[in-house]
């Protein structure tokens, strides 16, 4: 027996018997005013990441594309931009280690926090979003919540296998208040507001 087998049967073993409901999820008072696409934004500049802003009536991947041309390894899980690393190929997570840029698409974004949701479905290699040294996140300006508590009641958040949700590039500070981003994942992410479809 494996060490993790032999954990997750101990868990198992001593979880209490019985049904039990999770308990209610609480209404608060929403944090941001009513333009969740700007509080959104700022919330994401705060903790390192950042909106790239698109010309109206212009091609929205503008902002981006001088990074997506000068990437060697480019892992694309949507249709809007191609990539040369097929993720539907990938049988080790660790093979995406040489990535520069990942392009996801978000579930829905949290304008309270910055914060960007992603599932299995969305990543298709969940190690996609730690391994890339930049990730471009696609979000419809539509699919942007006000805040965890409506995150939380999201059906789509509820139901998926692995679920994790992304506030800006990786960071991490030392005793001193020195704050280096991409220290343990991505160095930068950068979200486009492109509407699905």
């Amino acid at each position: 027996m494996s060490s993790r087998e032999a954990i997750l049967g101990a868990i198992r073993q001593n979880r209490p018997a019985g049904s039990y409901a999770l308990p209610p999820l609480p209404d608060f008072e929403p944090l941001v005013g009513p333009d969740l696409v700007a509080e959104f934004a700022d919330r994401l500049k705060r903790m390192g990441g950042r909106v790239a802003e698109a010309v109206p009536g212009g091609d929205p991947l503008a902002p981006v594309r001088e990074r997506l041309a000068t990437a060697k390894v480019v892992a694309s899980a949507v249709p809007e931009v191609a990539g040369n690393r097929d993720l539907a190929q990938v049988a080790n997570p660790g093979d995406l280690a040489d990535v520069d840029v990942a392009v996801v698409r978000a579930v829905f974004g949290v304008a309270e926090t910055g914060s960007v949701l992603f599932t299995q479905d969305e990543l298709r290699v969940n190690a996609v979003a730690y391994l890339a040294q930049h990730l471009i996140v696609l979000l419809d300006p539509r699919d942007i919540l006000v805040n965890i508590q409506a995150a939380y009641r999201r059906p789509d958040f509820a139901r998926a296998a692995y679920a994790v949700l992304h506030t800006g590039p990786s960071a991490t500070a030392d005793i001193e208040g020195v704050l280096i981003h991409g220290a343990q994942g991505v160095r930068s992410l950068t979200v486009v507001l492109m509407p699905r479809g």
